[in-house]
C-alpha cells in the first residue's frame, strides 16, 4: 500500500486550493443561486484544466479534515453559525456517536454538549445542526464536482486521453465520498433532504427522503462504483479504493434491520468477505493503529481522514480526541501534546470493565489512566477513567511537527480490517448465509490473539452479546457505539444502563425515538418539504 509521500501528494493540492474553489463550490449554498460570482472565479475557469479538477478533489478530501479556508482561528468557515473549533465533520460525528453512549462523557458545558449523555437534546442543539450542516455542504460539493466533470464538461473544455480518464476516476471517489456522508444522515438523522448533481440549483427545494430510500440509494451507488475505484493496494494512502466501498457496504447491511426493516446479514457476509480477501492484514501492534505516524507501515486501516500538525490545522479530528482526554496535570508532553491537556472527556465505568483487567495488563487494548473508576460527578475530569487510546506521539517515541503544540497528526479511521472480522462474526451468528463459526471464530480470535500477545484470550464458541462486547473493546471511540448499542436494543430503553444515562447519576431509560436525532429547526423552516422526526 502507499504510504505518507502518496498522501503529501494529496495534502500539497489542498494547499492553496481554498481561495481557488471556494466561490464556485459555496455558490449552492447562496439564496441567489443563479447570481455569478463577484470576482471571476467562475466553473470554467476552475475546471478549464485537468490540474484545477485535481484541486477541487482536494477539497472534497480536505472538507472532511479541515473546517474551513482561512484556517481554524477564523472568524468564519464552511460551515456559518457554529465555532469553526466545533465544526469539524470527526469532532461533532464523534460527539453524537460516543458521548451519548458509555463509552465517554465530557465535562464542559458548552452549549449542547451536555444534552448529548443527558440524551435530552432538541432539535436547536446547535452541535447537532453543526454535523447536519457539515454533511449536507460535503454533500453539496461532491455535487458541484460531478455536475462540472461530465463527459460533455470535459469535451467542452478539451480535456482529453489520460487527462479525461483520470477524471473520471475522480468522480468515482467524489460519489463515495457522497455516499458516505449520506450513510451519516441516513444512520443519525434518518430521513434527511435529497439532492444529486442532476438537481437544477437556484429554485430547486430538496425534497426529503425515507430512510428506506436512502439506504437503496446509498448502496445503488456504492454498488455502481465498486468496480471502478481503484482496487487496494493499487489506490494512495487516504484516497477511497474499492475496498472502502465495500467495507461501507457490509457496515449498512449489519445494520439494514434498523434502516430498512429488513435483514440482510447474508449480504455483509458476502461485502466483509471481500474486504477481508483484500491486501489488508492486522497491525501486529494495536496501539500504533492510534499514533502519530499510523500512516506508516499499517495493513489495516482501509480509508483514513489524514490529519497533519502543519497542513491541516483543527481543533477537532485527533486533535480533539488527544487533547480533550487528557490534562497537563496527566503530563500531556507525554502524548505528543506538549503545549495541550484540555481536560474534557472521560469514560464511564461500563467501557473499562468490559475488559478482564482494565488497567491493561491482560488485555493490552484497555489503555485507561486515573485513580477512579467511578464518576459520581459528570462535571468532575478526574470521575472515571481517562482514554489515552489516541496519542500524538511517533511509534518511536517522536512528537510529530506542529505549530503550536497543540495539533495533532494522528490520522483518524474510517475503515479498518478488525471491524470487517467483526461484521462477518455478527452476521454469522444472525443467521447470514455464506459464511461459517469456525471462520468467524478465527477472525474472533485473531483479534483477541493481537491484543492478549498470547492464547489466553482465545475462545471456543461466541454468543450475540460477546460480539458487542469484543466491538466495545476493539473499537471504542472510534465513533461505532451508538450505532451498535441501537442495533443490540440497548441503546434506549432501561435494559441497559451506564452512569448518568438520561442525566441521573445510576442511569435511566429513555423514550426510543432517541434513537434518531432531530432535524434542525432552521432547515425545517427553509424547507416546507421537510417533515420532523417523531418525538420531536
Amino acid at each position: 500500500m502507499s504510504e505518507k509521500k502518496s498522501m503529501n501528494a494529496l495534502r500539497n493540492f489542498t494547499n492553496g486550493v481554498w481561495s481557488l474553489a471556494l466561490a464556485v463550490l459555496m455558490a449552492a449554498c447562496a439564496k441567489d443561486l443563479d447570481r455569478q460570482p463577484t470576482n471571476d472565479l467562475t466553473p470554467d475557469r476552475v475546471y478549464s484544466t485537468p490540474e484545477g479538477y485535481r484541486q477541487v478533489l482536494a477539497k472534497l478530501y480536505g472538507s472532511f479534515a479541515l473546517t474551513g479556508n482561512g484556517g481554524p482561528d477564523a472568524t468564519t468557515g464552511d460551515i456559518g453559525g457554529i465555532d469553526q473549533g466545533t465544526s469539524d465533520f470527526v469532532r461533532l460525528f464523534w460527539n453524537m456517536q460516543e458521548l451519548t453512549t458509555e463509552e465517554a462523557a465530557i465535562v464542559w458545558n458548552d452549549p449542547g454538549l451536555p444534552d448529548f449523555h443527558n440524551m435530552n437534546w432538541s432539535s436547536d442543539n446547535l452541535l447537532i445542526r453543526g454535523l447536519y450542516s457539515r454533511s449536507i455542504y460535503q454533500i453539496t460539493v461532491c455535487n458541484e464536482f460531478l455536475r462540472e466533470s461530465t463527459d460533455e464538461k470535459l469535451s467542452s473544455r478539451n480535456i482529453t486521453g489520460t487527462d479525461a480518464d483520470d477524471i473520471r476516476k475522480y468522480r468515482s471517489e467524489a460519489r463515495f465520498l457522497r455516499a458516505y456522508q449520506y450513510w451519516v444522515l441516513l444512520d443519525l438523522f434518518g430521513n434527511p433532504p435529497f439532492v444529486t448533481e442532476n438537481d437544477e440549483i437556484g429554485t430547486f427545494i430538496p425534497p426529503q427522503i425515507k430512510r428506506s430510500e436512502l439506504f437503496d440509494y446509498v448502496e445503488a451507488e456504492l454498488k455502481d462504483i465498486e468496480n471502478t475505484l481503484l482496487p487496494a493496494g493499487q489506490s494512495d494512502y487516504a484516497r477511497a479504493n474499492q475496498s472502502a466501498a465495500q467495507a461501507l457496504l457490509a457496515r449498512m447491511y449489519l445494520n439494514a434491520e434498523v434502516y430498512t426493516g429488513q435483514q440482510r446479514y447474508t449480504e455483509a457476509i458476502t461485502y466483509a468477505s471481500k474486504v477481508i480477501a483484500a491486501p489488508f492484514s492486522l497491525k501486529d501492534d494495536y496501539h500504533k493503529l492510534f499514533m502519530g505516524d499510523n500512516d506508516q507501515n499499517n495493513p489495516e486501516t482501509i480509508l483514513a481522514i489524514a490529519y497533519d500538525g502543519v497542513n491541516t490545522q483543527n481543533y477537532g479530528g485527533t486533535t480533539y480526541l488527544v487533547n480533550a482526554a487528557v490534562s497537563t496535570a496527566m503530563g500531556a508532553a507525554g502524548f505528543g501534546i506538549p503545549n495541550g491537556g484540555w481536560a474534557g472527556m472521560r469514560s464511564t465505568k461500563n467501557l473499562p470493565l468490559l475488559f478482564t483487567d482494565y488497567s491493561g495488563n491482560t488485555d493490552k487494548r484497555a489503555m485507561f489512566e486515573g485513580d477512579k473508576l467511578e464518576m459520581d460527578d459528570i462535571k468532575e475530569f478526574t470521575d472515571g477513567l481517562a482514554v489515552i487510546k489516541f496519542t500524538n506521539l511517533t511509534s518511536t517515541g517522536e512528537t510529530p511537527a506542529s505549530i503550536n503544540g497543540v495539533y495533532v497528526s494522528t490520522d483518524f479511521p474510517l475503515f479498518r480490517l478488525a471491524e470487517q472480522y467483526l461484521i462477518y462474526a455478527e452476521a454469522v451468528k444472525r443467521g447470514g448465509s455464506g459464511g461459517s463459526e469456525v471462520q468467524a471464530l478465527n477472525y474472533l480470535n485473531a483479534l483477541r490473539k493481537r491484543a492478549y500477545g498470547n492464547d489466553k484470550g482465545i475462545i471456543s464458541s461466541y454468543s450475540l452479546d460477546f460480539v458487542l462486547d469484543e466491538r466495545g473493546r476493539e473499537l471504542y471511540w472510534e465513533g461505532f457505539r451508538r450505532t451498535d448499542l441501537i442495533r443490540y436494543g440497548k441503546f434506549t430503553g432501561g435494559n441497559y444502563l451506564w452512569p448518568w444515562k438520561g442525566g441521573v447519576s445510576g442511569g435511566r431509560g429513555v423514550s426510543d425515538f432517541r434513537q434518531l436525532f432531530p432535524l434542525p429547526t432552521s432547515d425545517l423552516s427553509a424547507n416546507t418539504n421537510l417533515i420532523q422526526n417523531t418525538g420531536y
